[in-house]
């Protein structure tokens, strides 16, 4: 069924919800809710994540001396399986994902803070709410979430289902008093009784389903072709003998990058097992001697997947590196002494100083750039159905 309902937005609800232009020119247009006649296969798109491979690195021993593969699979949360897995149930997640109506006062969506085309995370370091105040921590970006089994920079929640009911009671964030209110309103916006319908058989709106659907769709964001990917079938042949250099340094024992960000989706294992199993998949990475922000405790903060990293700017918790080159001078000279930094990052008691120099520097932020997924940034199917 296609939908193609009025939303007459006031211009506060225009630059809020779209936080994409301070356009003046549209401020006084109409958006439409616009859907496909038939909905995307967003079953199929959660399934590519299986397809994802470990290369055999052996050929990088003769590009860097110091290389060890410490890859690692970060296989699916089993937790994160869904009682209604259907395309129906994801395209809703998708219009509620992205309607500033889950809001307070109509004017902040999930996307609001969350853009495609920075791979999901916001290009500010801080982001505004629905009232006009900061959020606390930069808005991570995302992608493979089905992989994972700890969210928030804190690792406080291990459930997608629960991830998405945060945000929209979040007194910065979206404003709503709690979850009962946000789906007595649900019932009251015209367009959501026929997308539960379709979505779960009958129009009945709750708070199990909302969870339900939009976790479906953020778990539909999958990042499974960027450069890196595809040339993995060709041996890397078709990298520059940069991007060589530096994922020979990324998976070297000098540098160690892997040893944290391991596995298909270069990120802390699955946060429930191995090394950073007790820590939630969270490390004290040595950003400051005495932090503000505690994270989990004592300095630690979650350790996220490097795909598209380099869209995801600016960096950490607190968005305090503006680029790549920022962070990647941090942990080769600018580790702090935290008395709770990880030990990874240590050397005979105190923080490590890799001694990369500018050469090795560029190779890793050549390689890096190598995770960027173009189909991510550009796909339809995760895009704004709200539009002029």
């Amino acid at each position: 069924m296609k939908y193609t309902l009025s939303l007459a937005l006031s211009i506060l609800a225009s630059l809020a919800f779209l936080s994409c232009s301070d356009d003046a020119n549209f401020q006084n247009h109409t958006l439409e809710l616009k859907l496909p006649e038939t909905s995307f296969d967003y079953i199929s798109e959660k399934r590519k994540i299986e397809n994802l491979k470990l290369p055999d690195f052996t050929f990088l021993n003769s590009i860097h001396p110091s290389f060890s593969n410490s890859q690692v699979f970060n296989g699916f949360n089993s937790s994160n399986n869904f009682d209604v897995d259907n395309n129906e149930a994801a395209t809703l997640g998708r219009v509620l994902f992205y309607d500033g109506k889950l809001s307070k006062n109509n004017a902040t969506a999930c996307a609001s803070c969350h853009h495609q085309e920075k791979a999901f995370a916001d290009a500010s370091d801080l982001s505004p709410g629905f009232g006009g105040k900061l959020t606390t921590r930069n808005s991570m970006g995302f992608s493979n979430l089905s992989t994972n089994n700890n969210f928030f920079w804190d690792s406080r929640q291990n459930l997608m289902t629960n991830l998405v009911k945060e945000p929209v009671t979040n007194h910065i964030e979206m404003g709503m008093e709690d979850m009962p209110s946000l789906i007595e309103k649900l019932k009251t916006i015209d367009y959501y009784p026929q997308l539960f319908e379709d979505a779960y058989g009958s129009s009945y709106i709750d708070e199990h389903r909302y969870a339900n659907a939009i976790s479906q769709f953020l778990a539909s964001i999958t990042s499974t072709q960027s450069s890196y990917d595809r040339a993995i079938e060709k041996d890397f042949e078709p990298f520059s003998e940069l991007q060589k250099l530096g994922m020979a340094i990324f998976f070297s024992d000098k540098a160690k990058c892997s040893s944290c960000h391991s596995g298909v989706n270069f990120a802390a294992a699955d946060g429930s097992a191995g090394e950073y199993a007790e820590s939630a998949g969270t490390a004290n990475i040595g950003l400051d001697l005495s932090y503000a922000d505690q994270g989990k405790h004592d300095g630690q903060f979650k350790i996220p997947s490097l795909r598209n990293i380099a869209l995801t700017a600016p960096y950490m918790h607190d968005g305090r590196f503006e680029s790549l080159r920022d962070v990647l001078n941090h942990y080769n000279q600018n580790i702090q002494a935290h008395e709770n930094l990880d030990e990874k990052l240590k050397s005979g008691g105190k923080p490590i100083k890799l001694g990369l120099n500018s050469l090795e520097l560029d190779a890793l932020e050549a390689f890096l750039e190598t995770l960027s997924d173009d189909n991510l940034v550009n796909n339809p199917m995760f895009s704004n159905p709200f539009q002029f």
